[in-house]
């Protein structure tokens, strides 16, 4: 599934893939973020973290009509306050994809897959 945006110059097709990559991208830059996390948890309840290239596992874009939609499952760092983290990463995600982009964004739905205690 993809995104199509018709301008004056014509189409432009952009796919779920590139707005995981962007999502996921602002998201880990946030502070209390450890990684994304594969929307499928393993049989074990141990959430994975995934490697930039794989963002779009972590990630669902959904778009309704004119709405777009983004479920992000996340983990975050031990210690943090995870309510602040989430709202943090729904601005900086939201912020890129209308700047880098140009999409406008209806929600951002944070899943906390995890909490990791760093190796500091």
């Amino acid at each position: 599934m993809s995104i199509e945006l018709i301008t004056s110059d014509g189409h432009v097709t952009i796919t779920n893939e590139v707005i995981a990559t962007v999502a996921g991208g602002a998201a880990i830059e946030c502070y209390g973020i450890v990684g994304m996390a594969s929307k499928n948890q393993l049989r074990d309840g141990i959430a994975e973290i995934l490697r930039k290239e794989n963002f779009s596992k972590g990630i669902v874009v959904r778009q309704d009509a004119e709405d777009i939609h983004i479920d992000m499952y996340i983990i975050v760092s031990y210690g943090t306050k995870i309510s602040e983290v989430a709202h943090n990463v729904q601005s900086q995600v939201k912020y890129n994809l209308e700047k880098i982009l140009g999409l406008h964004i209806k929600s951002i739905n944070i899943f906390i897959q995890g909490v990791r205690v760093s190796q500091d």
